[in-house]
């Protein structure tokens, strides 16, 4: 017999502001790195060409952005800091072509609610600046733009703080959004502090080689050693940055950065048409470094997809893989092997019909060259050019399963000496091989 509840059903109400802020931060700010984050590029978003960062203590205890941008009029400062309101957008039109960072105007209000924080402004057009705590407006010294203190995050909320990190890890965290962010604004200057301590002083780059310092700055010399710069543009579409060399893959996953429209993106399409491209090319598990800014029409783009806006919807999202791994294997200058007959000088490094031959990457003394779809092996005076996909398809021909170019390499040793080899066919590689 089912049994019946007697009790009368608990009545809905509307929650209040103070509550509906805290659980709309949530899931706007899961740490100190998501404040900073929002505010960074609410500072970009209002023409800052200068952004001065102070932390404190992991950003727990403090996290302040001062920037030039054009400032808040006075009659805005309280609004500024309500849900949903917003300089950004006016109408459901807007929604389909949004080009800034911020626009659903939740970001301050879910700040506010979990922190105490201060914002002082100074608008463009204005004569005073102005500074609003605890609801109330007082005049202050501040050059024009705007600067936002955030002290104690998480005070009000025990149980989140208690999920925070250590002050080490919470760093780390905060370090890579300001990475992100200046990689994404060149013509912006960065100033980045942490326990009052200058970490990096980053100049507004005039130039494609200020670029490349800066992303040596923040990324290291080891990654660009082994990159690319490249600028492919197509049918309204431009791929530019940084990509580097699949002799330089690792295993970590770190200083792999793309950014649509100034955006930093986690795409499941883009990581896709990234391994596309080089999957072939590295040995299992391994990726590159990449810095790569992918420039196309807002209207061609969604990013009303995801509270963090880290992920996107592409109007024709076909066009736009085959556009980013059409740019980079070009870039790369890969070898179309089954397309091309390739012959070998036995003593000299030159390829007919491909790219020169740089032997500096060699992974090991008897492979000269790893391409996607080609190995060059030297064997005592002679070059031998195996086109790696028949090579492949033979060996698995033969019941053998190749992992890496190693393994492939120890099946290849087996040619015999001398030979000058143009790959027609999986079925020549088998001859060879026997």
């Amino acid at each position: 017999m089912i049994e019946v509840s007697t009790e009368a059903p608990a009545r809905i109400k509307l929650l209040s502001t103070e509550i509906a802020n805290q659980v709309a931060a949530g899931e706007v700010i899961e740490r100190p790195a998501s404040v900073l984050k929002e505010l960074l590029e609410n500072s970009i978003d209002a023409g800052a060409t200068q952004i001065a960062i102070n932390i404190q203590r992991g950003g727990i205890q403090l996290i302040q952005v001062r920037d030039n941008g054009s400032g808040i009029d006075k009659e805005d400062l309280l609004l500024a800091l309500q849900q949903h309101a917003t300089s950004k957008i006016r109408t459901a039109t807007d929604l389909a072509n949004i080009s800034s960072l911020g626009f659903r105007g939740e970001a301050l209000a879910s700040i506010k609610s979990v922190s105490k924080l201060i914002l002082q402004s100074h608008a463009a057009n204005a004569e005073h600046a102005w500074s609003v705590q605890d609801e109330t407006i007082t005049p202050v010294a501040h050059p024009i733009g705007t600067t936002i203190i955030v002290r104690d995050l998480f005070y009000n909320l025990p149980a989140r703080r208690k999920f925070l990190r250590s002050e080490r890890t919470e760093f780390l965290h905060l370090e890579e959004v300001f990475r992100r962010i200046a990689l994404s604004n060149f013509s912006v200057a960065f100033s980045f502090k942490h326990q009052d301590k200058l970490l990096k002083n980053l100049l507004v780059c005039q130039d494609s080689e200020a670029q490349t310092r800066r992303v040596i700055n923040l990324c290291g010399h080891q990654v660009m050693q082994h990159a690319l710069r490249i600028d492919v543009e197509q049918n309204g579409l431009r791929l530019w940055g940084w990509i580097g060399l699949p002799q330089a893959a690792r295993s970590q996953e770190e200083h792999q950065y793309f950014f649509i429209n100034n955006r930093v993106i986690r795409d499941r399409l883009i990581n896709h048409a990234l391994r596309e491209v080089y999957n072939p090319l590295c040995a299992p598990g391994k990726m590159p470094f990449y810095c790569l800014y992918l420039e196309l029409d807002p209207v061609a783009l969604d990013v009303n997809v995801h509270p963090t806006k880290h992920e996107v919807r592409f109007r024709d999202a076909r066009i736009v893989h085959e556009f980013i791994t059409q740019a980079l294997r070009s870039s790369l200058d890969v070898p179309q092997a089954p397309d091309h007959n390739y012959y070998v000088s036995a003593r000299s490094a030159h390829v007919a019909h491909a790219t020169p031959i740089d032997i500096s990457y060699a992974t090991a003394p008897e492979l000269l060259l790893d391409y996607p779809e080609v190995l060059l092996v030297r064997r005592g005076a002679d070059l031998i050019l195996i086109n790696r996909a028949m090579a492949q398809q033979a060996l698995d021909m033969q019941g053998t399963i190749t992992k890496n170019s190693h393994e492939l390499l120890s099946k290849i040793q087996l040619l015999p000496q001398g030979v000058i080899w143009k790959a027609i066919s999986p079925a020549d590689v088998l001859n060879l091989l026997k």
